[in-house]
């Protein structure tokens, strides 16, 4: 019996990287999710562990990045430069496909940006025999500062390893909720302006952390929105990593970055006017 190794590839997934254009004071943000697929003569690998014709996925990963800080454009062109790399460069390739996504932000001021299509409007209506409570909320909102944020002077122990920074960015998903003082309300109002306060706080306000930036905006709204009674967020901290391109002879000066996913900081808060009604429920 003859055995005969069939089409095959390899490749590296869902590189997410992350493009800061910084021409003065407006940003502009490119957010791509990219993955590399090549196939060519790879049988020794399969068969015998021979990896001398094996371009690592650690490689192409790298090689996304690094492409990256000489600009991005469209993302077809970015596809095409990637895969033409890899063809051109590696006489073992023969075939590189390139699969990109791009997730697009909704400018919300020069540094600040809004992922678009992601947000959901929230409800909670409770009743009881002593009245009726209404709790709103936003889910979903993720939001980005390209500037404008901090984060240093915290405890340090021989297990931290995380640099201090006058500089980097600051993303978010919030999700927000606010219980109402009454029914007397004007709902859409109330929410088309408790939303904005969110945004414009979170955009305008220059962050030392997200803890500090989380409590700027409860207040926003507090002081704002004399329906609102009390306020509660979470805010998880989307944590992008300046790549290091020393090892490829390239600065980086705060362009290009890797987008983690996990594990992430999580911050909680909630915020009450000291003459609010107490609500007769849990919530």
């Amino acid at each position: 019996m003859t055995i005969v190794l069939g089409g095959n590839q390899y490749g590296k997934a869902e590189t997410h990287v992350v493009r800061i254009s910084r021409s003065g004071a407006r940003h502009e943000v490119k957010d791509l999710n990219v993955s590399v697929a090549l196939a060519g003569d790879f049988a020794d690998t399969h068969i015998r562990g021979d990896n001398s014709k094996v371009v690592p996925t650690d490689t192409q990963k790298n090689t996304v990045f690094a492409f990256a800080r000489d600009g991005i454009g469209e993302i077809e062109d970015f596809g095409i430069r990637l895969a033409r790399h890899f063809v051109n460069e590696f006489a073992s390739v023969y075939r590189a496909r390139v699969d990109i996504e791009e997730q697009p932000w909704q400018r919300i001021h020069d540094q600040a940006f809004m992922q678009a299509g992601s947000e959901k409007r929230l409800a909670t209506v409770t009743s009881t025999d002593d009245g009726v409570w209404v709790v709103a909320g936003i889910g979903d909102l993720v939001l980005m500062k390209s500037g404008g944020s901090e984060f240093h002077g915290y405890i340090r122990d021989r297990f931290t390893t995380l640099p201090e920074t006058t500089d980097r960015i600051l993303a978010t998903a919030v999700e927000a909720r606010w219980r109402y003082a009454g029914t007397d309300v004007d709902w859409r109002t109330s929410f088309d302006q408790v939303r904005r306060l969110l945004l414009d706080t979170f955009a305008n306000h220059h962050s030392l952390s997200l803890q500090q930036t989380l409590y700027a905006m409860g207040e926003a709204v507090l002081e704002a929105r004399p329906e609102v009674a009390e306020i509660r967020m979470t805010m998880p901290n989307k944590h992008h990593f300046v790549v290091d391109m020393t090892p490829f002879g390239m600065a980086n000066e705060n362009e290009v970055f890797y987008a983690a996913d996990r594990p992430y900081g999580l911050i909680e808060g909630a915020l009450t006017r000291d003459d609010a009604p107490e609500p007769g429920m849990a919530w």
